[in-house]
């Protein structure tokens, strides 16, 4: 009998510092909880998905069983409350946290959020569109490896579901025809601002400073920005766009992962005196200058208004084309189309959380179209999920297929 007692005390003991160390971890992550709102995501995108207390990796959205907590940081804007809306929509057991955030450095809170996603056992996924912002991301790979952390940077939808389906057009040349992809190319329009408000012009002017990194033939060239334009057909819905190359990260990532010799991303907006002045920017205002931070925030207080005034006539509709050309002559096409931007970003960031949740990333930092980011099994189900809504959505069809006036050469062949 005084053994017995002397068991449960024994047990009992153990529970009490068991649920000791608990109360000190959840007093940890609250003490944590007030910084993480000064965490603020690159550019335009800037919502922030962490999913914490993720036990096991056979997790579905919508199981019952599914009761991780996710903090959203951003989430008081309009991007981050239309992920909020449609993460809940997706995963309804999911506890859904939002925070805010602010400008102070970028550097500095990419290495403390990292550190507590490390030491807290945190999943996490970015969104951002800085090619440098998302490389040092990356550079947090080992560090997540060793901490059996799954995290994906360039979470969003450009990038983010622009390099999944750039991945998955690959994958089907290579396994479909055994093709040897040569030229990748990124096209993205939005109308106006999109419904994102200042922050897509902050991103576009920061962006106009930034020398454009692409590839051709392997080889890494500069660029002047929005430079080279092209008139793009994006299918119905959306129609011919004029598009200007522009330094994205997925060009880089998607080089170096997909192993695509030539690379390229151009962007465009609407109406088109949007774009003159952006290519004006460009050629006459000093990269110094759109490259300080302060500098651009004053530009945008200045022309926000205007940009709002015309966002009511020009809508908010955005619309992604990824092209892939072959080396026996095949071309593919990818086209997503939404009407509202603000809403298909957050559907994209839902779809990157749940495929986290589920179990699709490995541990370490991934780019979304690496296979350990996304696994390629999982891409699909993601681009199912990312498309609710959309206006128009097609994958791995040839250009005259999708194109609003396709070029008949004669005998019923379209170009």
């Amino acid at each position: 009998m005084r053994h017995a007692t002397s068991k449960t005390k024994a047990i009992k003991g153990e529970e009490d510092r068991a649920k000791t160390e608990k109360k000190k971890k959840q007093k940890k992550i609250e003490k944590m909880a007030p910084s993480f709102s000064s965490f603020h995501l690159n550019r335009w995108i800037f919502s922030c998905v962490k999913t914490a207390g993720i036990e096991g990796r056979d997790l579905l959205p919508n199981n019952p069983k599914l009761k991780s907590t996710v903090l959203i940081l951003g989430g008081t804007g309009r991007v981050g409350g239309s992920t909020a809306t449609a993460l809940s929509k997706l995963c309804p057991d999911l506890r859904i946290l939002v925070a805010g955030r602010n400008r102070s450095c970028l550097d500095a809170q990419l290495c403390f959020c990292f550190q507590v996603e490390l030491g807290s056992n945190t999943a996490y996924v970015d969104v951002c569109d800085d090619t440098s912002y998302a490389w040092r991301a990356k550079s947090f790979h080992k560090e997540a490896v060793a901490a059996n952390v799954p995290a994906i940077t360039t979470g969003g939808i450009y990038p983010g579901v622009s390099n999944v389906m750039a991945a998955e057009l690959v994958h089907l040349a290579r396994n479909e025809s055994e093709d040897e992809p040569e030229r990748l190319r990124f096209f993205y329009y939005t109308a106006g601002s999109g419904g994102a408000g200042p922050t897509i012009l902050a991103t576009s002017f920061l962006l106009l400073g930034e020398d454009v990194i692409a590839y051709n033939k392997g080889e890494k060239i500069k660029l002047r920005p929005y430079s080279g334009m092209l008139n793009i057909d994006f299918g119905k819905g959306i129609g011919k766009r004029d598009v200007y190359l522009l330094n994205l990260p997925e060009v880089m990532s998607a080089h170096e992962v997909l192993g695509v010799p030539t690379v390229s991303a151009r962007f465009g907006t609407s109406p088109f005196f949007w774009n003159w002045g952006m290519e004006i920017m460009a050629n006459f205002v000093p990269g110094e200058f759109l490259r300080d931070r302060s500098k651009v925030q004053q530009l945008v207080q200045i022309f926000d208004p205007f940009v709002r005034a015309f966002d009511g006539i020009a809508g908010e509709r955005m619309s992604m084309r990824v092209d892939l050309d072959c080396s026996n002559g095949r071309n593919t096409v990818g086209i997503f189309s939404h009407r509202r931007l603000s809403v298909s970003v957050g559907t994209a960031i839902a779809a990157f959380a749940a495929a986290i949740l589920e179990g699709s990333t490995q541990p370490g930092v991934w780019f979304p179209e690496e296979p350990e980011g996304i696994a390629v099994e999982a891409r699909e189900l993601l681009l199912e999920r990312a498309s609710q809504g959309t206006i128009n959505f097609v994958m791995n069809k040839p250009p005259w297929m999708v194109e609003t006036d396709p070029k008949e050469l004669g005998l019923g062949i379209y170009v």
